[in-house]
């Protein structure tokens, strides 16, 4: 039976883990530090989830909010336990979470060239927008570990 539960910073290891075994995670060594992904929950306490069989975590939902929009980061699940409705049942409790909150919308960012991510986001309803440009700019650099 599949367990669901607000993330807390003891879940790190693992999810560290989960995310590495998923093919296409930007990750880096700044923001997915167990000290950035500390600050990211102090900051979220309610809106982060994991999803645990037999206390293994084989999911994951990263999702905050600036209090005015939600934003959801690093979505997985264990690639052997995909097709299982985890990934969908994740989405759920972090937008119902954020709606709790107040927050109205939500937007996340998904690589281009991760097809089966997209397809997920769009089966889930999100949709994609032509009309905007997605820029950022470094603060500190960083070493990204693509995986």
């Amino acid at each position: 039976m599949i367990k669901y539960r607000i993330m807390d910073i003891s879940d790190y290891e693992q999810v560290y883990r989960l995310w590495l075994s998923c093919a296409g995670m930007g990750l880096n060594n700044l923001d997915d530090s167990k000290d950035g992904i500390k600050r990211f929950l102090d900051r979220n306490p309610d809106t982060c989830f994991v999803a645990l069989e037999q206390e293994k975590i084989i999911g994951v939902i990263i999702a905050g909010n600036d209090g005015r929009r939600g934003y959801i980061y690093h979505t997985a699940v264990d690639p052997e336990q995909r097709h299982r409705g985890i990934a969908t049942r994740l989405v759920n409790e972090a937008m119902g979470a954020l709606k709790a909150l107040g927050i109205n919308k939500t937007a996340l960012v998904v690589f281009s060239k991760n097809e089966g991510g997209n397809a997920f986001w769009e089966k889930s309803g999100f949709t994609s927008r032509d009309d905007l440009v997605y820029r950022n700019k470094t603060i500190t650099e960083m070493v990204r570990i693509d995986t």
